[in-house]
This record gives C-alpha cells, structure tokens and sequence, in this order.
C-alpha cells in the first residue's frame, strides 16, 4: 500500500482536478509532491478528520490551531501557494467543481481512499479558540463579546507584537522608516487631515491602547475623549495617560460610541474601528458621529475595504476571521463606505488608500510574533497565537494581492453656508 503522503497527494489531486502545488509530509514520515515546493506538514490523522467534516477554509483553519497541520519552511510562500489553490481556485475557472467531483467514479473513489486512510469518522471538537458562528446582530452586548474576543487577549501579547507604539492599524511608512516611526507619521497624518488645534475636542471611536489620543492631546493640544469596549485597552490606555500627566487633556472611557451623548466636538477619529459596525448598522454609525459633530467638524474614519462583488447579496464573511478573528466583523467596499457617509450628511472630501502600507505594517507585526515566540505562546496561549500568526500573515498577502485594502475618508459636516473649512488644496493638510 501507498505511504500516507503519497495517498494524499493523489487524493488532492483527484479532488481538484489539478496538480498539487506544495509538498505534503505525513504523519508516517513519508513525503510527496513537487520538489521544492513548500511543505505542508500533516501531523496526524486528527488534520484530516478535521477538514473531512469541515470541508474548505474552517476545517484547515481548525487543523492549524490545533498544530495538527504546520507549515515548514517560509510561511508567505506557503499561503500562497495554498491561497492559488483554494481562495482563488474558484475565480480563475480552473480546476474541478463539485458538481464535477460527485459525477466522477475516480474523485469519488479517492474520497473513499481518504476516508479508509483517515480512520473511524468521529468529527474532533474544534480549538478552544473558536467562537460559535452566528447571526450578526451587532446589539450592545454582542459587539462588546466581540470586541472583548479579539482586544482582551492581553496587553503584554499586544505589546509584543504592536512594538512600543501599541497602534493596531495601519502604519505610514517612509522607505527606509521604522515601525514605530510609520506609526507615528500615521497618527500625525490623522491630526493633520482633522486640522487639530490647540483647546479644541476630539473624539477617538474605538481607542485602543490610546495611542492616538496621546498622540493629539501632547503634539496638537487638543482635549480627547476615547472611548473603547475593552476593559483591558482602557486600563492599559488610563495608565500611559498618567504616565504622561495628560489626565487633564485625555479621558479614557469604556463606553459604546452609540452611548457618547456629550458632544458637540470639532473632530472625530475612527482608526481600525468600523470593520466591527457591520452592514445593517453601517448608516446609524454615520448617523450617531455626523451628530457628534460641530458645523464644519471633521471625520477621519481609517477603514479596511473589500473589493465589490457582482452581486452583493451573496457576500459572506471569511470563516476563519468570524470564527476566530474578528467574530461579526464585516468588511464593505469603499464606495459603499463613501455612499453612507453621505447619506448621513457628511461631505466626503478626500480618500486616501493605504493598501500596500498595510501588507508591510502586518509582515513587521509577523516578524515580532515570529521573533518571540515561546513568549508569545506563553502569555496567549498555543492556539491562540498561531491564530494571530496566519491571519495577519494572510492578511498581508490580501493587501498585496489587492484583494482588500485600507483607506482613510475625509468627511465634514459642512454647515448650511458651504464653507467646508478646509484648505484650497488639501493634500497640504495645513488647515
């Protein structure tokens, strides 16, 4: 009989149609596929029994948090080897489909192949780490499950991986620039867009760590309200604001953006913070800030984009992200992020993507979780930090590929005068 790898690869082969693009090491040892090419490391029976009864993205998501399946050698070219052969298997119209597996003798018998080699079928509970999928209500109490899934993993595993800045979003880079520099030219090009001033008030929509507020209260003078659903961000971000003797500038709350009643501010930013608002609520958002707002006070809404579908309604949210991730987070195209500022009664006045920053902004992340990692494991858990290693991994190589992006949309809230405030040629930002 055939060693286990071989089988395998024959098997993936028969399924798709089309030649395996990575190696393939088994549980028995043996090896097979392109010399060469990436190996897939299959470490035992579990990784497949996984992906038998979760076919697609989700089954191999769950082998990998639980370290049945690794990745040997370099991670980016492993991704996308796999990323040519299942995420975009569909778009390029090669391969088999499976109207065309169910109908042919040989894919089905490979299937009964994987089944004889896989053992008896008991389907494995899946990783700790998964949160049960479920309608996106996006009610008060699910965003802050959500927010407390994803941002409530520990601030010294953050740290670790954020670097000294602890900016959750995309940087701003220089060429030859560090991550903590890009993340500070970020921030500034924030201030900058919002034309900050001395005694003026800022409200910051999903603070983090407090970064920005720091960064807006001690350059630009202004006085900041962030707000936050996560406990620990709030503590971590009360702490640098003493540390600072900026508790007179900056306050830090743990509050839904829904629940700030005491506006009006002349500046709002929402950096990394509206991917969790979801499509149904995405208006009342626009809504609640454009209320938030003075006559002529700007937005600044730092938002990650996907690209449009042909048909809208037949959107679904990544399996991975929502069950591991982001649980409820929903990504829109721009024009659609654009179309319901408007609607809200903001004047959009400038976008600006920042795509290929991003890709470089998750690889320098990558490289930090990568660099300490028995730490890493230590403070978030095995499975938890290799969710956090192939999806910002991942994500990097979307932004590459222009599959997402990230952009900032400036908006005002023009008065009824037309006078928008801002400078006769805007990219100057000198407001």
């Amino acid at each position: 009989m055939a060693d286990a790898a071989s089988r395998l690869v024959s098997v993936a082969e028969q399924l798709l149609g089309a030649p395996l693009p990575v190696r393939v090491r088994a549980w028995d040892g043996s090896q097979a596929g392109p010399p060469g090419a990436p190996v897939i490391v299959v470490r035992n029976r579990r990784a497949l029994r996984r992906m038998l009864f979760k076919p697609g993205e989700l089954g191999m998501a769950r082998a990998w948090v639980a370290g049945d399946l690794d990745i040997e050698g370099d991670l980016y070219t492993a991704l996308g080897a796999m990323a040519g052969l299942l995420w975009e298997h569909d778009d390029e119209g090669g391969g088999r489909s499976l109207a065309d597996t169910v109908r042919d003798p040989a894919a089905r018998a490979a299937v009964r192949d994987l089944i004889r080699l896989v053992g008896p079928p008991l389907p494995p509970a899946p990783p700790r780490e998964e949160v049960r999928r479920r309608r996106h209500l996006h009610t008060r109490r699910t965003d802050k499950r959500a927010i407390s899934h994803h941002y409530d993993v520990g601030n010294d595993f953050y740290s670790l991986v954020l670097g000294p800045s602890m900016v959750y979003s995309c940087a701003y880079w220089e060429d030859d620039g560090s991550l903590e520099s890009a993340q500070r030219d970020k921030l500034e090009l924030v201030c900058r867009k919002l034309g900050l001033k001395p005694g003026q008030r800022l409200l910051d929509v999903g603070c983090g760590w407090g970064s920005m507020a720091l960064h807006a209260a001690r350059e630009h003078g202004v006085s900041v309200v962030g707000v936050t659903l996560s406990q620990e961000q709030a503590a971590f971000a009360r702490k640098r604001v003493a540390d600072e003797g900026l508790t007179d500038r900056v306050e830090i709350r743990v509050q839904d953006y829904r629940d700030v009643r005491d506006g009006p501010y002349d500046a709002i930013s929402s950096i990394g913070m509206a991917e969790h608002v979801g499509a149904e609520r995405y208006l009342d958002y626009a809504r609640d800030l454009y209320g938030l707002l003075r006559p002529g006070g700007r937005l600044l809404n730092h938002q990650i984009a996907r690209r449009p579908q042909q048909d809208e309604s037949a959107y679904e949210v990544d399996a991975f992200i929502d069950s591991y991730v982001f649980p409820d987070g929903e990504l829109a195209p721009i024009g659609t992020t654009v179309t319901m500022l408007e609607r809200a009664g903001f004047e959009v006045r400038d976008v600006e993507s920042l795509r290929e920053h991003y890709a470089r902004t998750l690889r320098a992340w990558v490289t930090n979780l990568e660099g300490d990692w028995a730490r890493a494991t230590r403070l978030a858990g095995f499975g938890r930090a290799r969710v956090w290693r192939l999806y910002m991994a991942a994500s990097a190589l979307a932004f590459e590929r222009n599959q997402i992006g990230v952009n900032q949309v400036l908006a005002v809230r023009t008065p009824e005068t037309g006078t928008s405030g801002l400078p006769a040629r805007t990219r100057t930002w000198n407001a």
